[in-house]
């Protein structure tokens, strides 16, 4: 969803946001980031996050990402407008 709203590849974001936003320890964060970049998915280095699998990371993601796009786009509209 960063990503979404980023419109990049490219993401400036901490263990420690992320670990806000899903409400868990940042150990769990690390070891995350570490088995995706071991799939190819994305690259981490300290707070900086590079998207190479964008497919591959929605394929893995919950069905409620999809849910919460829809709505967004639904509700804000693809180019940001209302609908």
């Amino acid at each position: 969803m960063c990503q979404d709203r980023a419109h990049s590849k490219e993401l400036e974001i901490t263990h420690e946001f992320i670990a806000t936003m899903f409400g868990t320890r940042r150990a769990g964060v690390t070891t995350t980031a570490g088995q995706l970049q071991d799939e190819g998915i994305i690259v981490y280095r300290r707070g900086h996050i590079t998207v190479l699998d964008r497919e591959g990371l929605e394929t893995i993601s919950c069905e409620c990402y999809r849910i919460v796009k829809n709505e967004f786009d639904r509700l804000i509209g693809i180019n940001g407008h209302a609908l």
